[in-house]
């Protein structure tokens, strides 16, 4: 049967097999019957407050089975669910607010201390679910309509580097291809349960933990919080059998398994290990697999495309750090400084188009038509070569790439030398234009816990394996990256608090 709308694929689950264990909780099993419960309490809930095709709810959310229900009902009503991380600050919240100008906005006040501290800024009244509550309906939010006021599901909040919120708009059409093709790429089964700390209010959360176990029938080990010890507990004890985060999950995991002396984790049930969301470095992908006898599979994705571009195949090892082929539906180009097709292995921008595509960003016609090319095209702002076979190499931003003594220098490439050295964390690297229009390079460096880290040392490891065009002129410890809450290292804020001239 083929879905037009994403709570389709959610009912027919539903309605073939009622008693599923679907959401599996820390205190507890809720099928997809017991779900559906809760999606017709909301439903009925959204329609007596007048919400409509076209409106906007912003929910401020941690994982919870009441934030999947309301996304699913405003499915149902034809609204858009706005969904936004709640250990947002109060004026970020306030920014994403006014940009959905949403109708109603919900809070999980179950599960999150954030939201409930959110909530009571704002005059809220109990939902018909009590891990919710929710403002008044707001009288002047405009409808969307017309013909995208029908394919848009939802709106992923990006903020990304630039600090000016962004609303993604994601079709129906899009959801529910990356379910798919997330399902197909894994070869899910409903047997199987994946992990899911992972934001519902990121498209990584969304597309490849929601969508893609509604797909397959699968079921979710849900958590609001992410704590490395319950991960392993649910890969010995609970029947773990699909692990997803970003590269940063990844490396708490393995700094956790240090902590404990722990060399490779139970894990009898896992059988697909994920990375995606940010770059992926070597030897944190090495260290993976040795740990958990798996290769960690790589793609490459964003809120723009409905998820994934690129997936690496089941079961392929591979010593590089590749995000894998074109997925099914979506079609891909390198392009050059002069808006020219490049060869195998020439680096430039990544441009995109399929079915995932979205239909620009929420009510942003001059940023929307800076990224949308001639022919549909999105171009993503990401830098990547494509290998002879196909394979895509992400190698960086092209607004992070540097441009030293008239040399391209990919961040990504120095960070590289810098990780591959014991006790480093995390590096970062970043470009600081000069006096004479030329681009110091800056190295920032954060050592794993409990240690020591001799400067020198890393410098002349740098030296020895970096030319001299890429080799950083300040090489900085901190203590802690600055993080977006999907894992992606903040470098402007590093340059502008450690990097004075």
């Amino acid at each position: 049967m083929s879905h037009t709308r994403i709570h389709q694929l959610f009912d027919e689950r539903a309605a073939q097999a009622p008693d599923h264990p679907f959401l599996f909780l820390r205190d507890g099993v809720m099928t997809l019957g017991q779900l559906a419960v809760q999606v017709d309490a909301l439903e009925a809930e959204l329609r007596e407050a007048g919400v409509r095709l076209g409106d906007r709810v912003l929910v401020a959310a941690e994982n919870c089975p009441e934030h999947v229900a309301l996304v699913l009902a405003c499915s149902r009503v034809g609204a858009w669910a706005c969904g936004v991380n709640a250990r947002m600050t109060a004026s970020e919240l306030a920014g994403f607010a006014a940009k959905a100008d949403a109708r109603l906005l919900y809070f999980t006040v179950g599960v999150s201390e954030a939201a409930r501290h959110h909530a009571a800024q704002h005059d809220t009244r109990p939902s018909v679910l009590l891990a919710l509550r929710h403002t008044l309906a707001d009288p002047q939010a405009v409808a969307q309509t017309g013909e995208l006021a029908e394919r848009v599901a939802a709106i992923i909040f990006t903020s990304g580097t630039t600090g000016q919120p962004k609303g993604v708009m994601l079709t129906h059409a899009g959801l529910l291809q990356f379910g798919k093709v997330s399902a197909q790429s894994r070869q899910l089964l409903p047997t199987d349960r994946s992990y899911a700390y992972l934001p519902m209010t990121h498209i990584f959360g969304l597309g490849t933990v929601l969508m893609a176990s509604l797909h397959a029938g699968a079921g979710l080990l849900m958590r609001s919080q992410f704590d490395p010890a319950d991960v392993f507990d649910a890969l010995a004890h609970q029947g773990l059998t699909q692990l997803q985060g970003p590269p940063a999950m990844f490396t708490r995991l393995l700094a956790w398994l240090d902590s404990q002396g722990i060399e490779h984790p139970e894990a009898p049930d896992l059988r697909y290990v994920y990375t995606g969301a940010a770059p992926l470095d070597l030897s944190v992908k090495k260290a993976i697999e040795a740990r958990f006898g798996q290769p960690l599979h790589h793609g490459y994705g964003l809120s723009e495309y409905a998820g994934a571009l690129t997936l690496c195949r089941k079961g392929e090892w591979r010593d590089d750090t590749s995000a894998g082929y074109l997925v099914d539906g979506a079609e891909l180009r390198i392009v050059g400084p002069n808006g020219q097709d490049l060869s195998a292995g020439e680096t430039g921008e990544i441009w995109m188009r399929g079915v995932g595509l979205m239909p620009g960003y929420f009510r942003d016609p001059e940023i929307t038509d800076q990224v949308m090319k001639p022919g549909g095209w999105y171009a993503s702002g990401d830098l990547g070569r494509q290998d002879a076979d196909g394979a895509l190499q992400v190698v960086g931003r092209l607004k992070e790439m540097i441009i030293r003594s008239g040399f391209n220098v990919y961040p990504g490439e120095v960070e590289a030398v810098f990780l591959a050295w014991p006790g480093v964390q995390k590096a970062a690297v970043a470009g600081r234009k000069t006096a004479d229009g030329n681009e110091d390079i800056l190295a920032f460096i954060e050592p794993k816990p409990g240690a020591h880290i001799d400067l020198d040392a890393l410098k002349a490891h740098a030296h020895e394996h970096l030319s001299p065009y890429k080799r950083p002129s300040v090489v900085t410890l901190v203590a802690e990256m600055p993080m977006t809450l999907s894992g992606k290292v903040l470098k402007r804020e590093l340059v502008e608090k450690y990097a004075q001239p």
